[in-house]
């Protein structure tokens, strides 16, 4: 069997599709974006598959190091991101030839389900207790919420105690067991970082996500000592090299690396033992569509320090179309009781329909990020 085509389609909301065919007529579907970002990533797919036609897609180990290693240059989120759809496409194709899903290939499943939260509150967080009761009365038994809007690099107390009562909030719509993780989104500075994560301490959050940026998570060892409660990062983490060089400081809890993001379920596999040699817990981001989630979640069935699994039905970005709606059979990603059922089909376990996204890629998409400044015009982080 060899690799023939690699066929790509920038479709809405905010996603881009990956199909890998062959002279056999095999085929693998995969989901190489950053956010945002599409188009540079889909062009470095098709630089990258100079390295791919003629090839046996069996060689999933090969072809990654190959994809890694020979153009010199390496990691980074573009091509950690188009590597990542690739390595889910092959995996993909191999389980779809050989008629089992992705997680028999790795070891088989330690687990028949997976714990999964849903966000509230949009960008700039607001009407958190009603969106999180909302989500409690569908089953889920945790969610997410952004915990504050912009914030200069040293602003006044009162944009913490507004964001305190917004978990406070939160916190009394649901009651004492449900989850909730406060997204930071790298948008909190170290001076109000100190502040604001030990004045959440008595909402006992299930996490604080991303509590500074990632260039200045070295700091977490002077401002995040002591702390009741668990803390997260690694969406904007592309490596098992960077994983290494985070996880030796041990300041965070959780590692919530991108399956699209880190190069693929071949790199998170080993991030993920590589975090439970620390102790640490894995929730994989996933704010895309139903080819990361699916890839995701195969990583969470053979990960035995997975403990609950990000998804974005029905995420305030998902403007035109939704996951469920690219799949023939939408079941196959369903959420009951705050639940996902680790899928049993072959490969990743869905099926995408191709027309559909034939269709929709015609109206593609060309999504930004929203560019926030502050009050004297200097950009803010997003």
């Amino acid at each position: 069997m060899k690799i023939t085509r690699l066929k790509t389609w920038q479709v809405p909301p905010r996603w881009l599709f990956l199909k890998i065919e062959t002279d056999e007529g095999c085929y693998g579907w995969g989901e190489p974006v950053i956010e945002g970002r599409s188009a540079t990533v889909e062009a470095a797919v098709h630089e990258l598959s100079d390295y791919l036609i003629g090839q046996d897609p069996h060689r999933i180990e090969h072809l990654w190091n190959t994809l890694y290693r020979a153009g010199f240059y390496r990691g980074g989120p573009i091509l950690m991101s188009a590597i990542a759809g690739i390595d889910q496409a092959l995996w993909d194709l191999k389980g779809r030839d050989l008629g089992v899903p992705v997680h028999q290939l790795l070891g088989g499943a330690v687990r028949d389900k997976m714990r999964m939260y849903a966000w509230t509150g949009g960008d700039r967080p607001s009407d958190v207790g009603a969106g999180a009761k909302a989500l409690a009365d569908k089953g889920f038994t945790a969610f997410k919420m952004n915990g504050t809007p912009e914030l200069q690099i040293v602003d006044s107390h009162r944009k913490v105690d507004e964001a305190v009562a917004r978990v406070a909030e939160a916190r009394h719509a649901v009651g004492p067991d449900v989850g909730i993780g406060i997204d930071f989104h790298g948008r909190v500075h170290r001076p109000m970082a100190k502040a604001l994560l030990r004045e959440l301490e008595p909402y006992h959050p299930m996490f604080v996500e991303e509590p500074v940026a990632p260039e200045h998570l070295p700091c977490l060892k002077d401002i995040a000592g002591g702390l009741g409660y668990p803390l997260a990062t690694g969406e904007r983490l592309h490596t098992r090299f960077e994983f290494r060089d985070l996880l030796k400081d041990g300041m965070i809890d959780i590692i919530q690396p991108d399956i699209s993001h880190c190069g693929g379920i071949s790199e998170g596999l080993k991030i993920a033992a590589l975090a439970s040699a620390y102790d640490v817990a894995l929730a994989p981001h996933c704010p895309l569509g139903p080819l990361t989630l699916a890839a995701s979640l195969q990583l969470d069935a053979v990960s035995h320090n997975a403990f609950i699994q990000e998804q974005s039905m029905g995420i305030h970005y998902n403007q035109g179309n939704d996951v469920l709606d690219y799949l023939v059979d939408k079941s196959a990603l369903s959420i009951e009781d705050g639940f996902c059922a680790i899928p049993q089909g072959p490969g990743l376990g869905v099926e995408i329909d191709e027309a559909f996204v034939e269709e929709r890629a015609k109206v593609g998409h060309r999504w930004r990020n929203p560019v926030w400044t502050h009050e004297d015009g200097s950009i803010a982080e997003w």
